[in-house]
């Protein structure tokens, strides 16, 4: 009987148990994950500080997930270090788990900057669910009515929405020259930036915080930040949301190859056979930009992690590949982006561009070599599925490339041929 032991319990470990247990109905499943709490979709913690879903509908999977699927949970265990010779995972309190296929989905941690006062009360990043629990309370208890988020990212963007909506005065300060600017160009981020301010939210780049200052009657907690041009802002609480970093001390610690995260092949093995890597921690197929890379996306975790679960079963099974894809609905402004966001002509990209000001609608598609490698649509995504499509299939679509902008543009736009492809999946 074979023993598999999953190190991590989100996203990937679901969809890992999912493909073993297809394959393999008896061997023994191990989960060991360091926090206390049940599975939660991560995506869904925004939504629950701001009050929109309650800790029960953010769990993920259902509760009975693991008895169903005969799981053996080790909550609030902390793996340590792996023996990889002798096949062994050692816990904080010293108990060793053997194995004799083992997956390491530990995710990724918060970047915690450098900054004088960063340990006072009121400081928090935004990764976990405790960190959710404990600005609630901050709010609650605390009677927080200004707040100060670092960090112009999905999550900075995210966790800004929801404490607006919850009546706290927001700012969010960036580095960067715009917001989102990883996933957005200059003029999809412009959008966005005004549907935030709109809802009183400043907005405050080119800046980072310097110092987290104490209020003047607790020094303990916080009271105010002073920026890197020495002015200040008022607030109770400051998140830190300035990036992640894969967990990857463990595989480095064994020997195990790694470079931003562990490297894995298409079967999301490592470089050791009985050895699998997949979620933010991995480097996995990118089919835009041909090569292996970190991307933490929950859906693609999950993949990973159904393909690294077959393998380990022994039923051959490749990643087809993801890329950056970001579906987004902020401050009442939906956003899909995927791919490249921004390109440069003299590498050989084309830019497709319509932009209708008034009703706030963006659309760009980038080309090369006549196939779409990457995707913005703001205001107006219905088209983002057969766009999306055409991408990851690599369809040529240069005789009808000025039809992808256009607002009607659909299934049906595409030549008979090649729509036909699309509907019955054999592209």
């Amino acid at each position: 009987m074979t023993r598999y032991v999953i190190i991590g319990g989100s996203a990937g470990a679901v969809g890992a148990v999912e493909a073993i247990r297809e394959v393999d109905p008896s061997g023994d499943i191990i989960v060991i994950d360091e926090e206390q709490n049940i599975t939660y979709s991560r995506p869904m913690m925004v939504k629950y500080l701001s009050g929109e879903v309650s800790l029960e509908q953010m769990l993920f999977p259902t509760r009975d997930f693991w008895e169903k699927h005969r799981v053996q949970l080790y909550l609030g265990k902390k793996a340590v270090k792996l023996d990889l010779l002798q096949k062994t995972v050692e816990l904080e309190n010293t108990e060793r788990i053997g194995f004799d296929k083992l997956l390491i989905a530990t995710g990724s941690m918060p970047s915690i900057p450098n900054v004088e006062g960063i340990n006072k009360k009121g400081v928090y990043t935004f990764t976990r669910l405790t960190d959710a629990l404990r600005i609630k309370e901050a709010i609650t208890f605390n009677k927080a009515q200004k707040a100060v988020i670092v960090g112009v990212g999905l999550i900075g963007i995210s966790v800004a929405e929801a404490l607006a909506k919850l009546g706290l005065k927001v700012t969010i300060v960036g580095r960067r020259d715009r917001i989102l600017n990883q996933i957005l160009d200059h003029k999809a981020s412009e959008i966005l930036e005004a549907a935030m301010k709109r809802e009183g939210v400043s907005v405050v780049k080119g800046h980072t915080v310097q110092r987290v200052l104490g209020k003047k009657d607790n020094g303990d907690f916080v009271g105010a930040v002073v920026l890197d041009d020495g002015s200040s802002i008022e607030c109770d609480i400051v998140v830190f949301v300035i990036g992640v970093a894969p967990r990857t001390e463990l595989a480095s610690q064994a020997g195990l190859k790694v470079n931003r995260g562990i490297l894995t092949d298409k079967c999301m093995q490592t470089n050791l056979p009985d050895v699998y890597a997949c979620g933010d921690v991995a480097e996995a197929y990118d089919f835009v930009h041909g090569t292996n890379r970190v991307l933490a996306l929950w859906p693609l975790a999950r993949i990973g992690g159904r393909v690294a679960g077959y393998n380990m079963a022994g039923h051959k099974c490749e990643y087809p590949g993801g890329t950056a894809m970001s579906a987004l609905h902020y401050f009442d402004v939906p956003i899909i982006s995927a791919g490249l966001t921004v390109a440069d002509k003299t590498e050989g990209y084309e830019t497709l561009v319509f932009n209708n000001q008034e009703a706030n609608v963006y659309r760009k598609v980038v080309l090369k070599d006549g196939k779409i490698v990457g995707i913005t649509l703001v205001g107006d995504v219905e088209n983002a599925g057969v766009l999306f499509n055409l991408m990851k299939n690599q369809i040529d679509v240069k005789g009808f490339k000025d039809a992808l902008i256009t607002g009607n543009f659909s299934l049906i736009s595409l030549p008979e041929t090649l729509r036909n492809q699309l509907l019955l999946g054999i592209c």
